[in-house]
């Protein structure tokens, strides 16, 4: 297998062991600070991925690089900002991601201001540190995809969650008479991103700009290390 096909699955598993976890952990625990400890109750702040990992949403994960983890139930009625609290806990998801990215990217630029980071730059050779960049970059782009994906705005995706702060009433009442059909299209966006070309997909459009945003921001790090 190609080194570099193995690191991008590796990157998923670890996404799904490492990220996941800390995506559902950080719902969980804003939901806490907000007044709500129904997903504490139910041992959802944690980093264990076994209490967060849905079968389906690892499989597209691992496969597509765009995927879900078992939903973190929360009880808005119970925070003092019904709408306001939903969007957050909501929010708080993408965010961790997003947060781990800037992390991924920020240790790439401080190991590319070694002088064995430089080597790898410089050097052909498939080497530890060759592959632990490899990974770190993979890593990057995994997170935002997850990031964004979330943020499209249909359930049971956070990104609905999100726009909810922004709606009223109707649209909760249209969401509950209408939630078969809602899964139904839920499932068709999945299988439309999974076909369509990336070229045409606009999630990675918006996942390209996402990553140059998030190097942009650590790239002068190593810049300034050799004066480049």
């Amino acid at each position: 297998m190609d080194i570099y096909v193995f690191l991008k699955y590796f990157s998923r598993v670890v996404t799904l062991l490492l990220v996941l976890p800390l995506h559902e952990a950080a719902h969980a625990l804003v939901a806490k600070w907000l007044g709500d400890d129904t997903a504490e109750r139910q041992g959802r702040i944690t980093l264990n991925p076994f209490a967060h990992l849905d079968f389906l949403g690892s499989f597209l994960i691992i496969f597509t690089g765009f995927g879900w983890a078992k939903p973190v139930q929360v009880n808005p009625v119970r925070m003092k900002k019904y709408r306001a609290g939903f969007a957050l806990t909501a929010l708080a998801g993408p965010v961790s991601n997003i947060i781990a990215a800037l992390a991924a990217a920020l240790i790439h630029s401080l190991i590319l201001c070694t002088d064995a980071g430089m080597d790898v730059l410089k050097s052909s050779e498939i080497t530890p540190m060759f592959c632990t960049l490899i990974l770190l970059e993979f890593l990057v782009q995994v997170n935002i995809g997850l990031a964004i994906f979330n943020m499209i705005p249909i359930p049971p995706l956070d990104g609905f969650n999100v726009l909810r702060f922004f709606t009223g009433p109707k649209l909760d009442r249209w969401f509950y008479t209408h939630q078969r059909e809602i899964q139904m299209g839920f499932f068709a966006v999945l299988i439309l991103l999974n076909v369509i070309p990336a070229q045409y997909n606009p999630l990675y459009y918006a996942q390209d700009f996402c990553g140059d945003l998030v190097w942009k921001a650590v790239e002068w790090i190593p810049r300034k290390k050799w004066g480049i």
